[in-house]
């Protein structure tokens, strides 16, 4: 997914679009796996644990780790992102048990984008505050990271006591590269020091550019000689005509697709290392898109070859 100066692309699921809030999840293995023949770089799996109607999209209907299991089965080399698992209302040890799982039995592929949650709806159902959500997600970071990078950790929390036990499966390559999307509620210094990379949601170039100018300079001071990829996410309603003229939708655009590879150009210079493309507000097939972003779009953005082994 990730190299300096360099640009990949990778696809939501669903591989689809729609109207409202709900997909219809169909033919989503075959268009996976049609994504991973084109050469995209990854699949992303949203985290949307309830279904809130004022949020408008409740992402790709089944649990994120349950989904990653499934298509683990049925891909074999392309990366599978979340974007993103909502730490503060879970215990730590059960994302990093199912992380390390997906990880394991993807041999590696597995790059986790977590938050700290944006739904204020969803917070009393699991019996948590809103409020804390920042402190709770530094929290379960830290613990998240201790159980699954080292063998017997001693850890006192006041999300738990760890000691005498430990937590198996550990990761493939003996961690999993974390991202963190938006702020959550953190400070960018903290962010560059403890994430292995920034997650945020498209604006205009100028504020992007500077963010990433920002981003790169904290990343070099707090963890020096050190790539951290920075990635975004575009809804894109594909136009019909190659040469259409980019028109506004919410969190993207309406275009063609020779002004989506001068967009992506656009955003490779500023910086952006990855952009995941959501097909919710597209008005043709999805698989007809899938099909025209892989062979007229994808040549010029290419995926970047394994190198990771266990």
């Amino acid at each position: 997914m990730f190299a300096p100066d360099k640009m990949t692309i990778g696809v939501f699921f669903a591989i689809e679009s729609y109207k409202g809030d709900t997909p219809v999840m169909s033919r989503q293995v075959e268009l996976a796996r049609r994504a991973e023949q084109l050469g995209f770089a990854a699949l992303w799996f949203r985290d949307v644990p309830l279904r809130d109607p004022g949020f408008g999209d409740v992402g790709q209907i089944y649990d994120p780790w349950v989904y990653l299991g499934y298509i683990v089965a049925h891909t074999s080399s392309i990366a599978l992102a979340t974007g993103s698992i909502i730490f503060p209302i879970r215990h730590p040890l059960h994302p990093a048990k199912a992380a390390a799982s997906v990880d394991r039995l993807s041999q590696g592929r597995l790059v986790l984008g977590i938050a700290s949650g944006d739904r204020p709806v969803e917070y009393p159902a699991f019996g948590i505050d809103f409020a804390t959500r920042g402190e709770r997600f530094r929290e379960t970071l830290r613990y998240f990271r201790e159980v699954l990078e080292n063998s017997f950790p001693t850890i006192a929390s006041p999300l738990g006591q760890f000691d005498g036990i430990d937590l198996i499966p550990k990761p493939y390559n003996g961690c999993i590269p974390i991202l963190v999307t938006g702020n959550s509620q953190q400070s960018l210094p903290w962010l560059a020091e403890n994430a292995d990379g920034w997650v945020y949601y498209p604006r205009r170039l100028s504020h992007q550019e500077q963010s990433i100018k920002d981003w790169r300079r904290l990343t070099q001071q707090y963890c020096p000689d050190t790539f951290k990829p920075f990635t975004q996410s575009l809804y894109i309603d594909l136009a019909n005509h190659p040469d259409a003229t980019p028109e506004p939708i919410h969190l993207g655009f309406r275009l063609g697709r020779n002004r989506l590879i001068e967009l992506l150009y656009a955003l490779q210079d500023i910086g952006v290392n990855h952009v995941v493309l959501n097909l919710k507000y597209g008005n043709r097939p999805a698989a007809e898109v899938l099909e025209e972003v892989g062979e007229e779009v994808l040549p010029r953005f290419a995926a970047h070859a394994q190198v990771a082994e266990a």
